[in-house]
C-alpha cells in the first residue's frame, strides 16, 4: 500500500508521541517534516516511496536559498533522516534516500559563559527585586532549565536546603542541593511573596504563575540593565555547569543535577574551559 506524504507525517508524530519524546522535539520534528512534505508536494509528490535523494538535495538548498542558517538546515536534515529511518522500520519503505544526502557545513558556535564580573553585575541589577535576584540566583547556584523553574511549587523547596524537580515528559525526577547564596535568595523571596492559594514558587503580583516567558522577558530586561550583551536565560545554565566543571565538581555530578541524558553533553564543555579542573574537589562551587 502506498502511503500518503501527509498520512505518513502524522502517523510520524504520533509514533514519537507513544514513545514519551520530549513536546519541544516533537514540535521540532512536526514541524520540519510538514515542512519538507509539502516542499515534496509542490514538486508534484504524493506517496512516500517517490522521494528520491534528489528531491532531499532539492530541499536542502531550498533552505541555504531562503537563507536558513546552516546549522538550522543540518538540524531538518536530521529530522528527515529520522523520518526515514522510522518510514523504513514501521512503513515497509524500501531503501533509505536521505543517506547519500550530505549535512551542510557549519561551525558549531560555543556557548556563552558569564565571566565573574558579568553575573555580579547582574546580581546587583536585580538585588532590589526579590522575586528576579531569586531567580538568578537558582539560575546560577543549580543549573536548572527555564521550564523546570516556571513549574516549580513551594512544595519542591525541600526542608529549605534542597530543590525537587519533578519528572516531566522524558526527564526523571531530581533532587538539587541548595547552598546558602540560593537558600539565602529563596528566603528573602519568600517573605516577599504575595500570600496567595496559588502554590507556584514564583508569582506575579496578581498572584498568578510565573510564565517561561515572563521570566524570559525580565530576565533580558535585567541583561540590558547590567550591560551584558549577547546572553540569553539559558546562559546562566551554561555558567553553572561550566564553573562547576572548572571547579573539579566530578562530571556525572554535573550532569545529574543539570538533568543531562547523556554524560557526552556534560562533557562537551570541557572544550571551553580554559583552565585544566582540579582533581580533588568533593563539593559543589558557589558562583
Amino acid at each position: 500500500m502506498l502511503i500518503a506524504l501527509n498520512q505518513s507525517q502524522q502517523e510520524f508524530i504520533a509514533f514519537l508521541k507513544s514513545k514519551n519524546k520530549a513536546h519541544a522535539t516533537i514540535l521540532a520534528y512536526g514541524n520540519d517534516i510538514l515542512q519538507f512534505t509539502q516542499f515534496l508536494t509542490s514538486r508534484g509528490l504524493a506517496t512516500i516511496d517517490q522521494i528520491t535523494s534528489a528531491d532531499i538535495e532539492a530541499f536542502k538548498n531550498d533552505l541555504l536559498n531562503k537563507k536558513y542558517t546552516t546549522k538550522s538546515v543540518a538540524r531538518k536534515l536530521n529530522s528527515v533522516k529520522t523520518y526515514f529511518r522510522y518510514l523504513i522500520a514501521f512503513q515497509n519503505l524500501e531503501g533509505n534516500p536521505s543517506e547519500s544526502v550530505s549535512h551542510p557545513k557549519y561551525t558549531l558556535t560555543p556557548p556563552r559563559i558569564l565571566t565573574k564580573m558579568e553575573y555580579r553585575s547582574l546580581r546587583d541589577a536585580c538585588r532590589n527585586d526579590p522575586r528576579m535576584y531569586a531567580i538568578v540566583e537558582l539560575f546560577l547556584q543549580t543549573g536548572i532549565r527555564i521550564s523546570e523553574l516556571a513549574r516549580l511549587t513551594l512544595e519542591d523547596i525541600m526542608g529549605g536546603n534542597k530543590l525537587r524537580i519533578e519528572a516531566y515528559e522524558s526527564h526523571e525526577t531530581r533532587i538539587i542541593p541548595l547552598n546558602k547564596p540560593a537558600k539565602t535568595a529563596l528566603d528573602i523571596w519568600l517573605e516577599a511573596r504575595p500570600r496567595v492559594t496559588n502554590n507556584s514558587l514564583f508569582i506575579t503580583k496578581t498572584g498568578k504563575q510565573f510564565q517561561v516567558r515572563n521570566i524570559r522577558t525580565a530576565l533580558d530586561r535585567y541583561f540590558r540593565i547590567a550591560d551584558i550583551k549577547g546572553a540569553t536565560v539559558n546562559d546562566l545554565r551554561h555558567t553553572f555547569i561550566a564553573h562547576q566543571l572548572k571547579a573539579g565538581t566530578p562530571m556525572t555530578l554535573v550532569s545529574k543535577l543539570a538533568g543531562h541524558k547523556r554524560l557526552s553533553t556534560t562533557e562537551k564543555y570541557l572544550e571551553f574551559i580554559k583552565e585544566s579542573p582540579p582533581i580533588n574537589a568533593t563539593h559543589l562551587e558557589e558562583l
